[in-house]
């Protein structure tokens, strides 16, 4: 099981805008649709890895637990699905019906929306504030597979709730750990072959 870290885009980043199809639903979401959220959480995962798979109910719940709040989740999959097939649109699809996703699951077939959030693994969390500036990129929690503890969402948590109680988000964050993205061949981004 590789493990790459997150990039660490910078702190005060603003959101980058996108425009991708929900498999689900067929639909085009873009950046815009979710203006007047209290935060916004981005989310680069993918169907088959262990990592995501580990905390895949925790995430829900996570969505769930901060809907009421007028937090936005969207999850985002960015992988090669001619390599990796069991990633593709369909199977993104039926992913989403089978867990409930409870937040839009893009694709995104060029892989642009990743290499413009500068991410690297999946999972990879990037937390923004009612104004799309990032305050929060890192782990969900410390919680691996493999492990003996359950995910809960610690790390994102706090900076969820410090940021929805008007203060200040921690700036000593911890990259996020997973699976290295799945770039198409030739199309890796310059931060992924350092």
């Amino acid at each position: 099981m590789a493990a790459t870290p997150s990039t660490m885009l910078p702190l005060g980043t603003a959101a980058p805008d996108f425009r991708l199809t929900e498999p689900l639903t067929g639909k085009t979401v873009q950046l815009q649709d979710f203006q007047g959220a209290s935060a916004m959480v981005i989310v680069f995962i993918c169907n088959h890895c262990p990592f995501v798979i580990h905390l895949r109910d925790e995430l829900i719940r996570f969505t769930k637990d901060y809907q009421d709040l007028g937090v936005q989740v969207i999850a985002i999959n960015s992988n090669d699905v001619d390599r990796y097939p069991q990633d593709g649109p369909d199977l993104m699809a039926a992913e989403a019906r089978q867990f409930g996703y409870p937040f839009p699951y893009l694709y995104d077939d060029s892989q642009e929306v990743a290499k413009a959030y500068g991410a690297a693994c999946t999972p990879d969390f990037y937390l923004f504030d009612s104004g799309n500036f990032l305050v929060y990129r890192g782990q969900f929690d410390e919680t691996r597979p493999g492990g003996s503890r359950p995910a809960t969402g610690k790390d994102l948590r706090e900076a969820l709730d410090a940021l929805l109680a008007g203060e200040p988000v921690d700036e000593e964050q911890k990259p996020s750990i997973g699976c290295n993205i799945k770039w198409k061949p030739g199309l890796e981004p310059e931060y992924f072959k350092l």
